[in-house]
C-alpha cells in the first residue's frame, strides 16, 4: 500500500463528532509526515525573515566573541 488509491477510507477519511461535524481526518503517515516536514520548513522561514528584518548589520568575530565570553566568565 504506497499511495493514496491502495487505502479504503469507507468513503470519507473524515471522523465525525457527535453533532456530525467533521473533527477529526484519517490520513496516509507518509503523507501526514510530508505535511510536518512542510510546516516545520514554513516556520523557519518566517523564523529567518523576522531575524532578517531585525538585522542591523552589526558584526562580531567568532574568535572575539570566545575572547569576551571567557573574559566574562572569569
Amino acid at each position: 500500500m504506497s499511495n493514496k488509491q491502495d487505502y479504503d477510507f469507507c468513503s470519507s477519511p473524515y471522523i465525525k463528532d457527535a453533532k456530525d461535524q467533521k473533527s477529526l481526518v484519517i490520513l496516509p503517515i507518509k503523507e501526514f509526515e510530508t505535511i510536518i516536514e512542510e510546516r516545520v520548513e514554513l516556520e523557519d522561514i518566517k523564523l529567518y525573515d523576522e531575524a532578517k528584518k531585525e538585522d542591523e548589520g552589526g558584526r562580531v568575530l567568532f574568535s572575539d566573541y570566545l575572547k569576551n565570553r571567557k573574559q566574562n566568565n572569569a
